[in-house]
């Protein structure tokens, strides 16, 4: 599963020759934070603003993308909250930078990044919808997961168990063809990506210090 990452940056953009983002996004993105998906339109490759964590039109309230960021792709079209999506082959992609999972050291949970090791962007397998809510376009989307337990790299992640889970990443000679996908099996893009391809390290999430106005008063 992945509930943190950081988008790709304008270099990695231009690297890929993907068309330019006219909206702002925040370099780390989060659960229910708004992120860059790319999808094909009839006019070739677009860039949307959307929700991290599906957003059906049956839901009262945006929040349920809190538990909807990830899809596991055995599922898609026994969820109702991806039903729509998925029946309607809304597929799309979410370029990354580098993605954390959590990793156990001695029973303790700590925050490890995963990148390409010739620090290029790539794509994570992503479904998308749209929807209308007291009269605001929503869009959203969530990360696609597969089952990670015989992965070289993504099986050391997660809580200790038989339950382990990967992002999908579809490889760029194959990005045209699964933007384009109109079957809601994609068994044939359900693979683990290239471990010789890619690296991980502990990457502890920066602490922010709030100074207090007794901490400042001598300043």
């Amino acid at each position: 599963m992945c509930a943190n990452f950081r988008p790709l940056t304008l270099q990695q953009l231009h690297q890929l020759s993907l068309p330019d983002i006219s909206f702002e996004y925040p370099d780390e993105v989060y659960p229910n934070y708004e992120m860059p998906l790319l999808f094909q339109s009839a006019q070739g490759l677009e860039w949307r603003n959307v929700h991290f964590g599906m957003i059906p039109k049956w839901s009262d309230d945006t929040s349920i993308a809190l538990k909807t960021y990830n899809a596991r792709n055995e599922t898609l079209l026994q969820k109702p909250s991806f039903f729509n999506a998925v029946s309607k082959c809304k597929f799309g992609v979410v370029p990354v930078s580098e993605f954390y999972e959590s990793k156990y050291i001695e029973n303790k949970a700590q925050r490890w990044g995963v990148r390409r090791k010739d620090g290029k962007a790539f794509y994570i397998a992503a479904l998308y919808d749209i929807c209308q809510k007291g009269g605001q376009v929503i869009r959203s989307a969530t990360m696609i997961t597969m089952d990670a337990i015989d992965h070289p790299m993504m099986k050391d992640f997660h809580e200790p168990g038989s339950v382990k889970r990967s992002v999908i990443v579809i490889p760029q000679e194959r990005l045209e063809e699964w933007l384009s996908w109109k079957s809601p099996n994609i068994l044939s893009f359900v693979h683990g990506f290239p471990v010789e391809e890619f690296e991980c390290s502990h990457v502890p999430k920066i602490k922010i210090e709030k100074n207090s106005p007794q901490l400042n008063f001598f300043d």
